[in-house]
């Protein structure tokens, strides 16, 4: 199997700061940094929405999309993750990588140059053919039901009991 191969081009405000990486040989995701202007962090109060700039562009590998996602450690310590994770970069964008970070924490966030942000994942697309058609929602056991109609939405929480097809027995009154 071959490795896919990533063209990164660092921009201007970014030629300083190292390319992304996998911070150990198991990671899934590359580290992103924060390419804002060095001694000009970006303060995010609590409830603040920034984009950050990465100071790199992709091409991506044909038939792959970049994921981009939250850092855990930024999540706990400080309450702070992505809006729309993940985010998705597609193989034909050549723009600038963005990372729409939100700080949901109490406290101040500061955003420093070179601070590592995000993670960008690389993975595979499916491109899938659309064929209209009317669908039977009795088709599945699962129906029509959706946003927790599994009953699984809350930590120790027993699953939904499944439609039975056969009528719910007489209970002895």
């Amino acid at each position: 199997m071959s490795t896919p191969e990533l063209v990164i081009e660092r921009l201007p405000h970014g030629r300083d700061l190292p390319l992304p990486a996998y911070a150990t040989p198991g990671a899934a995701g590359l580290d992103l940094l924060a390419a804002v202007e060095a001694g000009r962090p970006v303060v995010l109060q609590p409830g603040e929405r920034a984009r950050i700039p990465t100071g790199i562009r992709l091409a991506l590998p044909p038939g792959h999309e970049g994921q981009v996602r939250p850092r855990s450690g930024l999540a706990l310590r400080h309450g702070v993750t992505l809006l729309n994770s993940p985010g998705t970069i597609d193989a034909d964008y050549r723009g600038e990588v963005g990372v729409i970070l939100v700080n949901l924490g109490a406290a101040v966030f500061v955003v420093e140059r070179g601070m590592r942000i995000a993670q960008l994942v690389i993975a595979p697309i499916t491109r899938v053919r659309l064929r209209e058609a009317v669908l039977d929602p009795a088709a599945t056991t699962r129906g029509e039901g959706g946003f927790g109609s599994t009953g699984l939405d809350a930590p120790g929480a027993a699953a939904a009991p499944s439609p039975s097809p056969l009528p719910d027995p007489v209970e002895n009154r």
